[in-house]
């Protein structure tokens, strides 16, 4: 099994098979939101479509980067998310790299949302698809974040040894730009920042699902898959 890492715009052509990772932390924000008995997980392309979503839909949850915006229930934050009652909500998820990047390779057979909580399981679901080339997408930091690059290198790994050591991996995301910014945001005081956040984020297979999408009729939803 042969593995690809690039951004989006490195992209010449829509993956057959893609690995969207969002380490800081969109897809560790939807593995605890997903966790925590939320139904699923929907993707929008901007903050007014979030929002659209949730007017003809009330009961879902919206969520987006930064502090807490009018009309947003939630901020992208594993912390927060953790703490709240998602039993059978809706969540409608608008974030500047993790949907954006996902978004982009929405045409690809598979895709798969991922982060190192759910690492393993991840491998595990593409080890059970088998296909002959993966592509980890990038999304952070314009396809350049180490930590995401470290998850999506770890998860390569992952395919041929069952054996990895995730402690490098994690090393290089502790020492990355956004777990750098996101400690300073909390120091700082920023609301958009829960203080577990970079914990969270930095945890390894905490869940033993694998997040996968579909395409239906509101637009590209996330969801668990099973061991």
């Amino acid at each position: 099994m042969r593995s690809t890492f690039a951004g989006v715009t490195q992209l010449r052509a829509v993956p057959r098979v893609a690995v969207v990772i969002d380490v800081m932390r969109a897809f560790t924000t939807a593995a605890y939101a997903l966790a925590g008995s939320a139904e699923k997980i929907v993707f929008a392309g901007t903050d007014d479509a979030a929002l659209e979503l949730k007017a003809r839909h009330p009961n879902w949850l919206a969520v987006r980067d930064g502090a807490p915006a009018p009309g947003f229930d939630l901020t992208n934050s594993p912390g927060q998310i953790k703490t709240r009652d998602l039993q059978g909500r809706t969540v409608v998820m608008k974030t500047t790299a993790g949907t954006a990047g996902a978004l982009g390779v929405a045409g690809a057979e598979v895709v798969l949302c991922a982060s190192f909580v759910v690492a393993q399981a991840t491998a595990r679901h593409l080890r059970k698809l088998a296909p002959e080339h993966v592509v980890f997408v990038i999304t952070g930091d314009n396809g350049c974040a180490e930590e995401d690059l470290a998850c999506a290198q770890y998860i390569a790994a992952l395919l041929t040894a069952d054996d990895v050591d995730p402690l490098p991996f994690i090393e290089r995301a502790l020492h990355s730009t956004a777990a750098k910014e996101r400690t300073e945001g909390v120091d700082e005081g920023y609301r958009g920042v829960h203080p577990d956040d970079v914990q969270l984020c930095l945890e390894v297979d905490t869940h033993a699902f694998a997040m996968t999408t579909t395409n239906e009729a509101w637009g590209m939803t996330l969801g668990i898959e099973e061991p």
